[in-house]
């Protein structure tokens, strides 16, 4: 872990001087003459080491004073892998300013969702990024405006309110502070040849750090995709999204060095909170040089690392959604799961428009799926007592699964649920928890890879050896089901 890297000055200066990307979003490079800061990789002529200070956060340089650099756009680097390998306070807590809750709620939410003081809150994010939570969310208001401001020709109004911002006033002047441009000036640097955007869709850029292997990423969400909830379409993966205004379609497309997203939301205010769902869902924060070198120790799982290095841990939009289905998904074969689901969503979810058709609905929620009749469920009397507590339990808030959830404690109380065992809860806690080192000793396909590989295939033995590849469990299952066949490693055709 490089938690606090951004107080050892010698590594910082040798990653600025080398401008390695690997390091973009760990710590901002504020300098001193020019009151400017950037990322690591910035390409101008790197500054000299007396002139340079370092922040772990963007917030905490605009709170110094300092504005982005207009070559490297520090605003949009990756973020710090630090909130999704980590279960504290302070994670927890970024995982909820990126998820909006600030800017909906407020700090007294945002310290009651995560059931500490507000002062306990503050003084922890203050000590580890060097800035509060007003800071924290300021700044990702701002990222908003200049994305909306740059891909869009909505008016400035518009811009300012969806970002977040109270006001026209408070919106000019953070923009001008923040980027030491007008928003006006910030349109006028666009190239104006670029393509005519399609009206009410935005086209976005998301930013990773390399290697990013796609196939076992877009290959498991193609492949378990809900019809009528998700598809793969042209080169993307495509699904509707459940927001806090109101919902949004998004289409996914790999590239080498970014992935290409075009947004079509209800209600603008929404952007942020759409983003930072695909981000966590295609697991984009994620360090791939830190996992893969910690995997490739092992003399098994290195040939598996150098044949296609990068693998992300496929996540979710809607964590409450992904634990229903991997009820449905208990015993039975992946088809078998997509059709159960299907059903529930034809039945249960909400219609939407898509304007490029194949999309009819979202995913129904834990409320209506709480007061449907038991009976009219096609499964097994075991599973659908599993069902229906989980969803009553998510229905009624006495289980929560979001992004402030803490690991352990999400754990014990699936556990406590009737009919959930160790394979539905470790999926669960890899997949919709977020936990990096969630691990599947039971899984069939784990166990066959295991076998075929010469590892123990047993869950107690296999659980020993994999030891060694902590904290990085959930990356190294992602190697293992790979040596299949399965479509869920391969991006469809």
């Amino acid at each position: 872990m490089r938690n606090g890297m951004h107080t050892d000055m010698e590594r910082c200066v040798r990653a600025v001087q080398s401008k390695d990307a690997r390091f973009d979003g760990w710590f901002f490079t504020a300098v001193l003459t020019t009151r400017i800061y950037c990322r690591p990789s910035c390409p101008v002529v790197p500054p000299k080491p007396e002139n340079m200070t370092f922040y772990p956060s963007a917030a905490a340089c605009q709170q110094a004073g300092f504005r982005a650099c207009k070559r490297c756009r520090p605003d949009t680097s990756p973020g710090s892998p630090e909130w999704n390998q980590r279960a504290d306070l302070v994670a927890r807590a970024m995982r909820l300013i990126g998820d909006g809750v600030v800017d909906r709620e407020g700090v007294p939410g945002l310290a009651g969702r995560l059931g500490y003081s507000i002062r306990q809150v503050e003084r922890q994010l203050l000590a580890e990024l060097g800035a509060g939570p007003l800071a924290l969310a300021r700044a990702q208001r701002a990222q908003t405006a200049r994305l909306l401001i740059e891909t869009t020709t909505l008016p400035m109004a518009e811009i300012a309110f969806a970002a977040g911002f109270s006001s026209i006033r408070t919106f000019n002047d953070t923009v001008r502070e923040v980027f030491a441009l007008a928003p006006s000036e910030l349109r006028d640097r666009v190239p104006k040849k670029r393509p005519p955007a399609t009206p009410g869709v935005l086209s976005l850029r998301l930013p990773f750090r390399a290697p990013l292997n796609p196939d076992n990423l877009f290959g498991h969400l193609a492949a378990t995709a809900v019809p009528g909830v998700e598809e793969w379409r042209d080169g993307a993966y495509r699904r509707t999204l459940r927001l806090p205004y109101g919902h949004g379609i998004v289409g996914l497309t790999p590239h080498v060095d970014h992935i290409a997203c075009r947004l079509t939301l209800s209600d603008l205010r929404d952007l942020p909170v759409a983003i930072s769902r695909c981000r966590r869902m295609l697991d984009l924060d994620a360090d791939p040089v830190a996992v893969d070198d910690q995997l490739r120790t092992d003399p098994v799982l290195a040939p598996l690392v150098a044949k296609a290095p990068g693998r992300r841990v496929p996540r979710t939009v809607d964590e409450a959604e992904f634990a229903v289905r991997a009820v449905l998904g208990q015993q039975v074969s992946t088809a078998a799961a997509r059709t159960h689901a299907a059903r529930l969503v034809t039945a249960h979810g909400e219609p939407v428009e898509d304007p490029e058709g194949g999309l009819t609905h979202l995913f129904p929620s834990p409320q209506a799926l709480a007061a449907l009749d038991p009976s009219s469920l096609a499964m097994p009397s075991t599973r659908r007592t599993t069902f229906t507590t989980l969803v009553r339990q998510l229905a009624d808030g006495s289980l929560h699964l979001g992004v402030e959830s803490d690991w352990a404690e999400a754990r014990g109380r699936l556990l406590a649920l009737p009919g959930f065992g160790p394979w539905t809860v470790d999926v669960i806690g890899m997949r919709a928890l977020g936990d990096p080192d969630a691990f599947l000793p039971t899984d069939l396909g784990i166990r066959r890879a295991a076998q075929e590989l010469g590892l123990p295939s047993t869950p107690a033995a296999l659980t020993a050896r994999a030891a060694a590849w902590r904290p990085w469990r959930a990356y190294a299952v992602q190697y293992l089901w790979a040596t299949d066949s399965h479509p869920i490693n391969f991006l469809p055709v």
